[in-house]
Protein backbone atom coordinates (compact mmCIF):
# COMPACT_ATOMS: atom_id res chain seq x y z
CA UNK A 1 0.00 0.00 0.00
CA UNK A 2 0.81 3.54 -0.49
CA UNK A 3 -0.14 6.94 0.09
CA UNK A 4 -0.93 8.61 -2.98
CA UNK A 5 -0.95 12.97 -3.39
CA UNK A 6 -3.73 14.62 -3.42
CA UNK A 7 -4.71 16.79 -5.89
CA UNK A 8 -5.60 20.82 -4.75
CA UNK A 9 -7.27 23.62 -5.40
CA UNK A 10 -7.41 24.29 -9.40
CA UNK A 11 -5.80 21.40 -10.51
CA UNK A 12 -7.61 20.48 -13.73
CA UNK A 13 -8.02 17.03 -13.14
CA UNK A 14 -10.58 17.76 -10.09
CA UNK A 15 -12.90 19.22 -13.06
CA UNK A 16 -13.04 16.17 -15.46
CA UNK A 17 -15.79 13.28 -15.85
CA UNK A 18 -14.19 10.08 -14.96
CA UNK A 19 -14.47 6.97 -16.99
CA UNK A 20 -16.54 3.93 -16.01
CA UNK A 21 -14.26 0.82 -14.40
CA UNK A 22 -14.50 -2.47 -16.31
CA UNK A 23 -11.18 -3.89 -15.41
CA UNK A 24 -11.48 -5.82 -11.85
CA UNK A 25 -8.41 -6.93 -11.16
CA UNK A 26 -5.49 -6.79 -8.33
CA UNK A 27 -4.39 -3.58 -9.69
CA UNK A 28 -7.95 -2.38 -8.77
CA UNK A 29 -7.59 -4.17 -5.02
CA UNK A 30 -4.04 -2.26 -4.62
CA UNK A 31 -5.60 1.19 -5.68
CA UNK A 32 -8.48 0.84 -3.55
CA UNK A 33 -6.22 -0.15 -0.56
CA UNK A 34 -4.01 3.31 -1.63
CA UNK A 35 -6.87 5.39 -1.30
CA UNK A 36 -8.28 3.87 1.73
CA UNK A 37 -4.99 4.47 3.21
CA UNK A 38 -4.57 8.11 1.35
CA UNK A 39 -7.63 8.88 3.23
CA UNK A 40 -6.91 7.91 6.54
CA UNK A 41 -3.55 9.28 6.32
CA UNK A 42 -5.28 12.94 5.87
CA UNK A 43 -7.94 12.31 8.07
CA UNK A 44 -10.40 12.64 5.49
CA UNK A 45 -14.31 10.37 5.50
CA UNK A 46 -13.99 10.02 1.69
CA UNK A 47 -11.87 9.99 -1.00
CA UNK A 48 -12.61 9.85 -5.20
CA UNK A 49 -10.28 8.68 -7.77
CA UNK A 50 -9.64 12.33 -9.45
CA UNK A 51 -8.34 13.61 -6.17
CA UNK A 52 -5.31 11.34 -6.65
CA UNK A 53 -5.73 11.85 -10.15
CA UNK A 54 -7.36 9.13 -11.83
CA UNK A 55 -9.82 9.53 -13.93
CA UNK A 56 -11.85 6.26 -12.99
CA UNK A 57 -15.46 6.20 -10.96
CA UNK A 58 -14.13 4.67 -7.83
CA UNK A 59 -14.91 6.13 -3.95
CA UNK A 60 -13.84 5.02 -1.10
CA UNK A 61 -15.51 6.43 2.36
CA UNK A 62 -15.00 5.55 5.89
CA UNK A 63 -17.62 7.73 7.94
CA UNK A 64 -16.88 5.75 11.32
CA UNK A 65 -18.84 2.72 10.25
CA UNK A 66 -15.92 0.78 8.21
CA UNK A 67 -15.08 1.01 4.78
CA UNK A 68 -17.30 1.30 1.75
CA UNK A 69 -15.99 0.78 -1.52
CA UNK A 70 -17.98 1.67 -4.44
CA UNK A 71 -17.10 1.45 -8.19
CA UNK A 72 -19.06 2.85 -10.52
CA UNK A 73 -21.25 4.15 -8.31
CA UNK A 74 -25.14 5.55 -9.24
CA UNK A 75 -27.37 7.50 -6.77
CA UNK A 76 -30.53 5.94 -7.00
CA UNK A 77 -32.73 6.98 -4.44
CA UNK A 78 -32.80 10.53 -2.81
CA UNK A 79 -34.69 11.23 0.57
CA UNK A 80 -35.10 14.94 2.94
CA UNK A 81 -32.75 17.80 3.03
CA UNK A 82 -29.78 18.34 5.29
CA UNK A 83 -27.75 21.74 5.13
CA UNK A 84 -24.14 21.27 6.76
CA UNK A 85 -20.52 22.50 6.22
CA UNK A 86 -18.57 20.66 4.34
CA UNK A 87 -14.81 20.39 3.49
CA UNK A 88 -12.74 18.56 1.20
CA UNK A 89 -9.43 17.30 1.40
CA UNK A 90 -8.25 18.49 -2.24
CA UNK A 91 -9.62 22.28 -1.11
CA UNK A 92 -7.65 22.30 2.32
CA UNK A 93 -8.88 25.09 4.69
CA UNK A 94 -12.05 26.03 2.52
CA UNK A 95 -15.43 24.60 4.36
CA UNK A 96 -18.88 26.21 2.89
CA UNK A 97 -22.78 24.91 4.13
CA UNK A 98 -24.20 22.72 1.56
CA UNK A 99 -27.98 21.40 1.35
CA UNK A 100 -27.46 17.41 0.25
CA UNK A 101 -30.42 14.84 0.68
CA UNK A 102 -30.48 13.23 4.25
CA UNK A 103 -30.72 9.69 2.55
CA UNK A 104 -29.14 8.16 -0.55
CA UNK A 105 -29.56 5.04 -2.31
CA UNK A 106 -26.48 4.25 -4.23
CA UNK A 107 -25.97 1.47 -6.95
CA UNK A 108 -22.50 0.46 -7.62
CA UNK A 109 -19.53 -2.44 -7.85
CA UNK A 110 -17.58 -4.31 -5.61
CA UNK A 111 -13.89 -4.91 -6.01
CA UNK A 112 -14.96 -7.83 -6.99
CA UNK A 113 -17.88 -6.39 -9.98
CA UNK A 114 -20.33 -7.94 -8.18
CA UNK A 115 -23.16 -5.15 -8.03
CA UNK A 116 -23.65 -3.74 -4.45
CA UNK A 117 -26.71 -1.41 -3.03
CA UNK A 118 -25.57 0.64 -0.36
CA UNK A 119 -27.67 3.01 1.76
CA UNK A 120 -26.56 6.33 3.99
CA UNK A 121 -28.44 8.59 6.25
CA UNK A 122 -27.08 11.80 7.15
CA UNK A 123 -22.88 12.07 7.33
CA UNK A 124 -23.02 9.14 4.93
CA UNK A 125 -25.68 10.09 2.30
CA UNK A 126 -23.51 13.62 2.52
CA UNK A 127 -20.26 11.50 1.81
CA UNK A 128 -21.71 9.78 -0.63
CA UNK A 129 -23.13 12.54 -2.89
CA UNK A 130 -19.88 14.68 -2.23
CA UNK A 131 -17.42 11.52 -3.72
CA UNK A 132 -19.56 10.78 -5.97
CA UNK A 133 -19.63 14.91 -7.45
CA UNK A 134 -15.98 14.14 -7.65
CA UNK A 135 -16.11 11.71 -10.59
CA UNK A 136 -18.72 14.06 -12.34
CA UNK A 137 -15.83 17.22 -11.95
CA UNK A 138 -17.83 19.45 -9.28
CA UNK A 139 -16.46 20.25 -6.11
CA UNK A 140 -18.34 21.12 -2.48
CA UNK A 141 -17.96 25.05 -3.37
CA UNK A 142 -20.11 24.09 -6.80
CA UNK A 143 -23.00 23.88 -4.26
CA UNK A 144 -22.36 26.24 -1.24
CA UNK A 145 -25.00 29.38 -0.88
CA UNK A 146 -24.02 32.33 0.06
Amino acid sequence: MAIRMIRKDDDPVLRKISKVVDKFDNKLHVLLEDMVETMYDADGVGLAAPQIGLLKRIVVIDVGDGIVELINPEIIEEKGKQTGDEGCLSLPGETGKVTRPEYVKVKAQDRSGNEIIVEGWDLMARAVCHEVDHLNGVLFTDHVKE
